[in-house]
């Protein structure tokens, strides 16, 4: 019968996964994901049947790495979003998690901007460590992502973003994810790019701070091309600061509504 093995097509006489398994990997200990689902028993194959044997504790190849995640995924979701081009604009407690996230779906093209370093003061929200402190955040997540996914092509640009630069910045990238803290060079990147890069579509956020109900942070498409993830309300001041759990929240909304936007779901 005709398989796909680790993104390969190929002919088997084999008639389980475990057959199929022991035979070609004898001497593995392996996760053995079939039709999206990981198995731990054996399983009976059927033409068609799409397998990934990964190899534990061991780094696959790039076959192998991009099977695996496909597999994981819902079917033909893993080709688009590998030759998705997204850009991350601020890289603090919304951006880095961000940017983390998007790599673990498999965006096979990021671009990371930010201008600043890593401060002792982040660790409380950001996806940083100890380890990065002084590094520019640009070149900490970049290490993180390649860490994560390897065959991601990931971009950085070390530079503070500013009306005059953010054409040159973006182009060539389908959807910018607007994560800065300051309200001023949000809505100077928001006003930008709709008003110069009508192709182009962001995805930004206001209101994530303190600890306020997590059912209350949304998406919103507010107008063509501009969706707006948060609660719209809760902005960090003096009494309300910014907390990992509702910040990361934000970042999961944008996250997503990005991978929705890719495969073509534009909310209304």
């Amino acid at each position: 019968m005709q398989i796909t093995l680790n993104g390969k097509s190929i002919n088997t006489a084999f008639t389980s996964v475990y057959e199929l398994k022991n035979n070609l990997y004898p001497d593995y200990e392996t996760i053995i994901i079939i039709n999206g689902f990981q198995i731990n028993k054996d399983y009976k194959l059927s033409e068609n049947d799409s397998i990934v044997i990964i190899q534990k504790g061991a780094v696959p190849s790039k076959d192998e790495f991009e099977s695996m995640i496909s597999a994981r995924h819902t079917p033909k979701v893993y080709e688009k979003l590998k030759k998705a081009k997204v850009a991350v604009a601020g890289l603090g407690g919304l951006g880095s998690n961000i940017a983390v996230m998007l790599a673990r779906t498999g965006i096979g093209h990021l671009l990371l901007v930010d201008f600043d370093t890593v401060e002792p003061s982040n660790l409380n929200r950001q996806h940083y460590f100890t380890g990065h402190l002084s590094m520019p955040k640009t070149e900490a997540l970049k290490k993180q992502i390649s860490e994560i996914n390897p065959f991601i092509n990931a971009e950085t640009k070390n530079v503070y973003v500013d009306e005059k630069n953010i054409e040159n910045l973006f182009r060539g990238y389908e959807i910018i994810c607007e994560a800065f803290d300051n309200p001023e060079s949000k809505a100077v990147l928001v006003n930008t790019v709709l008003s110069k890069m009508p192709s182009v579509k962001v995805v930004a956020a206001s209101g994530m701070a303190g600890y306020f109900s997590s059912n209350s942070i949304k998406t919103e498409r507010k107008i063509k091309n501009l969706y707006i993830c948060g609660d719209f309300t809760n902005g960090a001041k003096p009494g309300t600061g910014l907390m990992s759990p509702r910040v990361q929240i934000c970042a999961g909304h944008q996250a997503n509504m990005i991978v929705r936007l890719l495969l073509g779901i534009e909310d209304v």
